[in-house]
């Protein structure tokens, strides 16, 4: 089969990483292909599955036109400065450009040790390959930004984790595999041409329209971008778990779903990744959080900028505070249509926080209260706002959201549809999740496969799968842990 692959960052960045073939695995199989990507992407679905074709998704061949590449980044992981990470156990096969024109990368991760593998194997498990294809597959079909799976395939030996664990490989399709990480590696380690060609290469491949040679307008372009993604991710109960700067895309998109999980039970100081033991990206803390990652991103063009340094400094650290701004304004506009509201109100912020703590201190389901107060306009059952215990405070707030929308003088009916169209009604419960990547382990994909099929129609109800709808009981929630996948 044809892969049209144009190899951008190869031919411009190629010093930028370290130029080595994927590891072969002994017995490939495909696990999960993404057809209608394929598609997208140009490729063709059926010379995919062939032996060929799963051969490459396996690392076991390499494509015509491929040049693979493991990049080098850097990162700070939880908050502490690691100078070389790298792509320890991904590389990137090249890029095509799509059926849409966008550029798009073809990644391997769980392909085997790079130069910067470190004491790592290089490989991936089931398990963690599963979640990112659900999770990924599920953030596209509600219109996060995001990087996506193509395929999922089995390797057919194990993996040393706590215990021998099933392997596969994942190929990732991104904007770019670009991270605030990259700029750190050249502004820590690099010259001030390497780091000015790579920031060129940035704005040229992610934001064509900003001037050449202006790293701050670089920066507000990044950081009005992680403010609208993070707003998004709130509006959803989406908790990172991981937000390192080799981990925040210089695209915009959400990289990475090793420990990410999402709010059953309402609490802004939920998490769950086993590796982020004081909760540093608690679901609260992102937006914060995203803000501390774009200050390293400020330092490390700083350098690039022309002008007095003093003036440039607080030019760098306003573009980053109006972060706040932007993503206060993106989260009430993501809000907004979960509410029915279409228009904006000066008293909007305080009806979404007032509902808010009314879900934490009443514990009720993050993602079924806001499909429950479309049902209050269309006079249906709401069976998770019935669990309310302080009738009256919730009386009072239900008359002044019902007050607001009447405000707007728009038919009930169009309201309680816009709500439907934005509150999804199915998300990768963490339950569900581990309970498909547990069959998937033995060997039973179909748990995998319905739980996919039902998140990617998130926005409709669907006869027969009630069961996708319900949240864990709170033992599974209380106990939950998630793992990076490493």
């Amino acid at each position: 089969m044809r892969w049209p692959f144009d190899n951008t960052y190869v031919r411009d960045l190629g010093w930028l990483g370290a130029r080595v073939d994927p590891v072969p695995v002994r017995s490939p199989e495909l696990l999960a292909l993404n057809e209608d990507l394929a598609v997208e992407l140009g490729l063709d679905s059926g010379g995919l599955r062939s032996p060929e074709g799963v051969a490459v998704l396996a690392g076991n061949a390499l494509a015509e036109g491929s040049e693979p590449i493991a990049q080098a980044y850097a990162g700070h992981q939880f908050g502490q400065l690691t100078p070389v990470l790298g792509d320890g156990r991904a590389h990137l096969l090249g890029e095509v450009v799509d059926t849409r024109g966008r550029r798009r990368d073809l990644a391997l991760k769980g392909s085997g040790r790079t130069p910067f593998s470190r004491a790592g194997d290089g490989r991936a498990v089931t398990g963690p390959v599963l979640r990112e294809y659900l999770v990924a597959e599920f953030m596209h079909a509600v219109g996060v930004p995001t990087t996506r799976a193509l395929a999922a395939v089995a390797t057919g030996e194990r993996v040393q984790r706590e215990r021998p664990l099933p392997g596969a490989v994942l190929t990732r399709v991104a904007s770019s595999h670009l991270r605030i990480g990259t700029l750190v590696l050249l502004a820590t380690r690099g010259s001030r041409e390497q780091l000015a060609d790579t920031v060129e290469y940035v704005r040229a491949r992610h934001y064509p329209d900003l001037a050449q040679h202006d790293p701050m307008a670089l920066l507000s372009a990044v950081v009005e971008r992680q403010a609208r993604l993070v707003a998004r991710w709130m509006s959803l109960g989406f908790i990172h778990g991981v937000m390192n700067t080799d981990n925040m895309t210089l695209s915009g998109e959400t990289i990475d779903y090793g420990p990410c999980a999402f709010l059953d039970a309402y609490d802004p100081a939920t998490f769950f990744s086993s590796v982020d033991a004081m909760g540093r990206y608690r679901y609260s803390a992102q937006p914060a959080m995203a803000m501390w990652g774009l200050a390293r991103l400020a330092e490390c063009l700083l350098p690039l900028a022309e002008g007095e340094p003093d003036a440039l400094m607080t030019e760098a650290q306003e573009r980053v505070q109006a972060f706040a701004g932007i993503h206060e304004e993106a989260w009430l506009d993501a809000f907004r249509p979960k509410l029915g509201l279409v228009r904006v109100g000066t008293e909007d912020r305080e009806l979404v926080e007032d509902v808010l703590m009314i879900a934490k201190e009443e514990t009720l389901d993050f993602t079924n209260l806001f499909r429950d107060l479309a049902r209050v306009l269309r006079q249906e059952p709401t069976p998770t706002l019935d669990r309310i215990e302080d009738v009256p405070r919730w009386q009072q707030w239900r008359k002044r959201w019902l007050d607001r929308l009447e405000s707007e003088g728009e038919p009930v009916g169009s309201r309680h549809a816009l709500m439907d169209g934005t509150n999804p009604i199915h998300i990768p419960r963490n339950h569900l999740v581990e309970e498909a990547l547990a069959a998937a382990h033995a060997g039973d994909l179909a748990p995998f496969a319905q739980l996919l099929e039902v998140t990617g129609s998130p926005f409709v109800e669907q006869e027969g799968r009630e069961r996708y709808a319900e949240p864990a009981d709170s033992d599974f929630t209380h106990g939950y842990v998630t793992y990076c996948g490493t």
